[in-house]
């Protein structure tokens, strides 16, 4: 009787596990595929957007007048509703949790057009953090790149128009221009940072991991530059523990980056 048992329950266990990896590869294919309809649908609208965000980056950081900064905004509010509209409520609309990230990617755009007419980021240059600032705004075109270098091909590769390349190029963007910025917009960044952070590893994407932990110094010089800025102002807990705070919160989300690198890396087939 025990047997039987013991074998109803192990039955029942491996009826699971299949289930799940099941469940899991039929995700991965969906996932896949919807990036490859999207590339294949809008690659002549990708290349004409990357050109506005380099012509308008290059104008941004040379001759940065207020024309140019509202161009930004009203770029960078179409680019967000683009990723809401385009690219997960028509391409992504097979996967299971699209409509949850067109609510996401709607607020995002609606900050700028809302920072548009109120100037919660001002886009000055504070020239503190250039490098890091253009390396991340060079990151979004280096995408493909490591596509083609990891053996995918078009259309089911990664481009410079998704959500995770548009995050991190605007995020270089405000690091650039981070003497006054919306505060609440880094936040929505910092929660799309992690989201790419989990996709490493569900649906095997690396360049996620690259866009994902470059976020991370970014991250914490925002809310650094934040703290800083506001130590007139009497608050509890103190500056100083907040940054420490701070500090602690980036060190456990790079250490967690880091498990998750060694784990793909112990993954990988030997040679």
């Amino acid at each position: 009787m025990k047997f039987h048992d013991s074998y109803l329950l192990l039955k029942k266990h491996l009826k699971f596990y299949c289930h799940e990896i099941i469940k899991q590869i039929k995700e991965m294919d969906i996932f896949w595929n919807t990036i490859a309809q999207y590339n294949a649908g809008t690659w002549i609208y990708q290349i004409f957007i990357s050109v506005i965000a380099i012509i308008l980056t290059y104008f941004l950081f040379k001759h940065p007048t207020q024309i140019v900064k509202s161009g930004m905004k009203l770029f960078l509010a179409f680019l967000n509703a683009w990723i809401a509209i385009v690219y997960y409520s028509i391409y992504c609309e097979p996967r299971s949790y699209n409509n949850m990230f067109v609510v996401y990617w709607t607020i995002m755009a609606l900050f700028w057009l809302y920072d548009l007419f109120f100037g919660h980021t001002s886009f000055e240059r504070s020239y503190k953090y250039d490098k890091l600032a253009i390396i991340l705004c060079i990151l979004p075109f280096i995408y493909p790149i490591i596509s083609l270098v990891r053996g995918l091909r078009f259309p089911m590769m990664t481009s410079p128009v998704m959500p995770c390349s548009v995050a991190i190029f605007t995020i270089g963007l405000l690091l650039a221009h981070s003497k006054k910025i919306n505060i609440f917009l880094v936040m929505f960044l910092t929660h799309w940072a992690l989201i790419g952070f989990t996709k490493v590893y569900f649906f095997q994407i690396p360049e996620d991991f690259l866009l994902a932990s470059s976020a991370v110094p970014a991250l914490y010089l925002f809310y650094k530059e934040y703290i800083n800025s506001n130590l007139h102002i009497s608050r509890k807990p103190k500056a100083k523990i907040l940054n420490l705070l701070l500090i602690l919160l980036c060190c456990i989300i790079g250490l967690s980056f880091t498990i998750t690198l060694i784990h793909e890396l112990c993954e990988m087939p030997r040679i």
